[in-house]
This record gives C-alpha cells, sequence and structure tokens, in this order.
C-alpha cells in the first residue's frame, strides 16, 4: 500500500511540474509574439537593405559585410568565409545544448530588376539582377526571431545556441553541401530554414521536389581559320551541339520525373575562328539519390561520345547539387500548431490591390489576391508517378533546394511564410514586386513568431527533440544513407557571377536603401503604393463587384 501511495504521489508530482513547465512555455510564447511585434521596424529595415543590394550567387558581398556587421552589433560571434566562400558565415550566441541552426538564403536572380510595388515591369536597373525569388525577406525574418529569443533566454538564463547561417548561391544551388562535407552541422541538433512563400506553410516527410547535380561539361578541340583551313580545325562548339542533340533524343527514354535543360557558356570566340574551347552548363534533376546519380551519368556518356565523333576532349567540372528535400515530422507539427496560433497577417486594400494586378499582368490561373486562410501541413509526397482518377499523375514540384542536404545530415523542417504574390511564375521580375513592401514586411513579422515560438518548443520541451532525432534515425535514414553528390576533390565555384555584378554593381549602388534617410524603401524610390495602371485598377475593381 505505502509503495502504491508513494508512486501515486511521484506521479502527481511529474503531472504538477509537466503542467508548470507547459504554463512557462506558453506564458514565454506569448511573450515571445509580442518582442517579434516590436522589431517589425528592424525588419522592414534588413528586407528592404537587402533587397536593394540584389547581389547574384557567390557575389553577396555587400549582404556579407552588411548582415554579419548587424549581427555582431547585436552580441553574436561570427565566424566568416567559411567552406572556402567569402560571402558565407556563421554568427552564434549563446551557450551549451541544444543548438539550433537558423538559416535562409541571400541570393537572387539574374536580369530580375523590378521596382517594388509597381504592378508591371519597371526595372530599378535595366538588366541588373532582382530579388525575383524574394530571399531578401529570410534573413530579416530569422535576425527578428533571433533577438527576440536572445531577450527572453538571457533573462530566463535559457541554456542553448542559436546558430544563424546564410545560403549562399542558392540558385546555383552551390553551397549547402560544402557546408555539410566540411563540418560546420555536425555538432548541431535541429535547423529551421525559412523560405518566401504565398502562404505560412510548413511539410514532413518527402518534399516532392528533385534533387539535381549542377555540372559544366568542357571541350577543347584545334582553332583553325573557319573560312581558310577548317579542316585543319576541331571545333569544341560542334561537340557542344552533339552532346545537346544526343541529350535531347535520350529525354524521350527518361523516366517522367527527369527535368534536365542546360545553357552554352562558353560557344566560341567570333564566327571566323573554328572554336577551341566551348562549354555547356547541365542541371541533371530526378526525385531520388539513384535516378539522379544515374542520370548525370548518361550525361557523362553523351558527352563522352560527342568528344569522340568530333574528335576533341572533354572534361566536367561539378559545381553544385542537392537532394532531394525530405523533412522532420515532430518538429514540422510542432511548428504547424504555432502557425495556427499566429494565423495570416492582415492585408490591407492595398495590398490586395497590388497582388491582383500583379496577377492579372501575368495572367495568372486565378485572380484571388493574398492568402487568407492558413495551408494545411504538408504531407509526404510519392517519389514515383501514382495513379489517380485513372490518370498518371506526378507529386513533384520540378525545383531543386539544397537544404536538403542539410535535411539529411539532422532533423530539418523548412518554414514557408506570406511574403510573395500567389501563382507567379517564380524566377522572374514579377516576383520581386511584392518583396520590399508590406506584403513582404508583413509575412517575415508572421514568419519570424511561427520560428520564434517553435525555437522555444525545441529549447524548453525535449522531447520534440528526442523524437525528432527518432524519427530522423528510424525513419528518414533507416534504409537511406547521405551520400554527398559532390566529390572531396570539388570546390565551390566562387568565380560565378563575378562578371556580371561587376557590369552591374556602380548603377546599383545609386539605389542602396538609406534607412537612416528614408523609413522604407518605397520612400526612397518615391513609389506610391500600390502602384497600377487604370486598366488593372478597372478590371480588378470588376473583378470584386462580380464576387
Amino acid at each position: 500500500m505505502r509503495k502504491l501511495l508513494s508512486l501515486l504521489l511521484v506521479c502527481i508530482s511529474f503531472a504538477i511540474q509537466a503542467q508548470v513547465n507547459s504554463d512557462r512555455l506558453e506564458k514565454l510564447k506569448a511573450e515571445v509574439l509580442a518582442e517579434v511585434e516590436k522589431q517589425y521596424t528592424t525588419g522592414q529595415q534588413i528586407n528592404d537593405m537587402l533587397f536593394s543590394f540584389s547581389e547574384l550567387g557567390f557575389q553577396e558581398e555587400q549582404t556579407f559585410t552588411y548582415l554579419t556587421n548587424f549581427l555582431q552589433k547585436n552580441g553574436f560571434t561570427i565566424q566568416k568565409g567559411i567552406a572556402n566562400m567569402p560571402t558565407a558565415w556563421i554568427a552564434k550566441w549563446g551557450s551549451g545544448k541544444p543548438v539550433i541552426a537558423i538559416g535562409s538564403d541571400v541570393d537572387c536572380i539574374p536580369k530580375a530588376s523590378q521596382k517594388p510595388g509597381v504592378a508591371y515591369h519597371d526595372p530599378i536597373v535595366e538588366g541588373a539582377p532582382g530579388h525575383g525569388e524574394g530571399h531578401n525577406s529570410g534573413q530579416a525574418l530569422n535576425i527578428v526571431a533571433a533577438l527576440a529569443l536572445k531577450k527572453i533566454m538571457e533573462r530566463e538564463k535559457i541554456p542553448g545556441t542559436l546558430m544563424l547561417w546564410p545560403g549562399v548561391a542558392e540558385e546555383l544551388v552551390g553551397a549547402k553541401a560544402f557546408y555539410v562535407r566540411d563540418g560546420y552541422f555536425k555538432d548541431v541538433d535541429a535547423c529551421i530554414f525559412t523560405h518566401v512563400g504565398n502562404n505560412l506553410g510548413v511539410s514532413y516527410g518527402d518534399a516532392g521536389n528533385n534533387g539535381l547535380v549542377s555540372v559544366r561539361f568542357t571541350f577543347e578541340g584545334q582553332a583553325a581559320h573557319a573560312a581558310g583551313a577548317p579542316w585543319r580545325g576541331r571545333s569544341a562548339l560542334d561537340a557542344v551541339e552533339l552532346m545537346n542533340i544526343g541529350w535531347n533524343f535520350k529525354r524521350e527514354h527518361l523516366e517522367l520525373t527527369q527535368r534536365s535543360h542546360y545553357v552554352i557558356d562558353d560557344g566560341g570566340d567570333q564566327p571566323n575562328v573554328v572554336p577551341s574551347k566551348a562549354s555547356v552548363w547541365y542541371y541533371f534533376r530526378e526525385r531520388t539519390y539513384p535516378d539522379i546519380k544515374k542520370l548525370f551519368e548518361t550525361g557523362v556518356k553523351i558527352a563522352e561520345g560527342a568528344a569522340m565523333m568530333t574528335d576533341t576532349k572533354v572534361k566536367y567540372e561539378v559545381l553544385g547539387s542537392a537532394w532531394p528535400g525530405h523533412f522532420n515530422q515532430p518538429i514540422a507539427e510542432a511548428m504547424y500548431l504555432n502557425m495556427k496560433k499566429v494565423g495570416l497577417p492582415t492585408w490591407s486594400e492595398e495590398d490586395q490591390l497590388l497582388a491582383k494586378a500583379t496577377q492579372l499582368e501575368m495572367k495568372a490561373s486565378k485572380i484571388e489576391g493574398l492568402a487568407t486562410k492558413l495551408d494545411t501541413i504538408g504531407m509526404p509526397a510519392a517519389t514515383k508517378p501514382v495513379m489517380s482518377m485513372g490518370r498518371m499523375t506526378l507529386t513533384m514540384a520540378g525545383g531543386s533546394d539544397d537544404i536538403a542536404d542539410i535535411s539529411w545530415s539532422l532533423p530539418t523542417v523548412v518554414l514557408r511564410y506570406p511574403s510573395n504574390i500567389p501563382d507567379l511564375p517564380g524566377h522572374h521580375w514579377s516576383n520581386a514586386i511584392s518583396m520590399a513592401t508590406p506584403i513582404a514586411h508583413k509575412g517575415i513579422i508572421a514568419g519570424a513568431k511561427a520560428e520564434a515560438m517553435t525555437v522555444l518548443d525545441l529549447l524548453l520541451n525535449p522531447d520534440i527533440l528526442k523524437n525528432a532525432w527518432d524519427y530522423y534515425k528510424n525513419e528518414q535514414t533507416k534504409e537511406l544513407q547521405y551520400t554527398p553528390l559532390t566529390g572531396p576533390e570539388d570546390y565551390p565555384a566562387i568565380y560565378l557571377n563575378k562578371e556580371i555584378m561587376t557590369q552591374h554593381k556602380p548603377a546599383l549602388q545609386k539605389y542602396y536603401y538609406n534607412p537612416a534617410k528614408y523609413k522604407t524603401y518605397l520612400e526612397q524610390l518615391g513609389i506610391q503604393y500600390p502602384t497600377v495602371r487604370p486598366d488593372q485598377r478597372e478590371q480588378v475593381l470588376k473583378l470584386s463587384e462580380k464576387k
């Protein structure tokens, strides 16, 4: 009887302590929401500043300087130039376990320069890069969340380390596999990655996207006078074109899930000289690691065949890679509960007008403006085509993201936040329209709230991390272990985009944001928010009347 009574008392004690811990956690979550809200201006300024830099992958120099200086001033310890990349860094604050990595991409898109808040094509600098993906917003979100967390962790003496980091050259899938290979995530307990979207969302399991290998094939032949003695030449450009022809004929016999595309980045110097050197740059994408590897090997064979046909030599260089995404269920479920508490931002009439006018301009399938209903949690996708309603369908997004390499190395989730306009082309100037406007700013704050609350869960509820690692070990990696698609001798292609940025940077510098003088980038550019054409305004009004 005494043993039973003692056991009962112990159970009651545990229950009381659990309730106390739960109450404390919920109290701190309410506080962190308020702290994030206080950081609205900080998030807006970081977002607008990065938008104005408009830097391509591996050339994020201004972004690097601005962010590392900002974080250092706010008490973070900075490690610069990680993984042999001058624009890569890690910022840490706190001490001990758990170590929570918080990351987001920073690079932009070629030829995507666009004035924010303008619902039609109007570049800031014609032909220049721009944030036509929205990567300027993610670091703003993470920093706002981290500053709010830091304040609470200091006061409450909560152990743990916040580790902020950038996805350098994500559009080239050029960095994260090297971060993993070089050991920068080996002691990290969990990773939260943020990416711009048009709703609050998170998923677990197979994400339905592709992995890839990015490869440049370089052919070497023999120069000659193209008219005087062409028989003395061996055209490297012929080899490039034959490879492309061979690959395009091969497409008929590839799996439906493959995606591949290329650009000829060196086609020779001038027509009257037989090109002695030429190169073509391929992305080989597929849904699983074995299929990616097989696709890559097929590409190498076709390149070798083209070299044989032209009596040239060929070599290849791996420029980047990414595994297909697979994300952690326990962390995703905890995050989604927080997302439901946060909800979507309250959009103004001006926000919705800009969104609908932009959708009209881009001939979107639906002209519904910004999301007003929270997404459901994303479920695991199939890795192969499936039969649905009597038809073969593909459960894939097509695109790739090297955050997947980190997700296969430790428990990881991707938080998507509503800073962009739905149903736009992606990798396009139109995707930059919202990215230095109240739409982006509100989306950042919503995402930062969900992120900060989830980090508190990871810091104060050890069961979540325990279950996260159990899922990682016994579900995600039980039958398939991570094998890098980049080799030990591969090196980050930090020379990429250098010439483009050298060309456009002088013009872009004239438009760098000055927060000391202007409240917002819109104000600095003299843009009335929103700027829409009379015909766009009229169409939006007609659509509203129909409803």
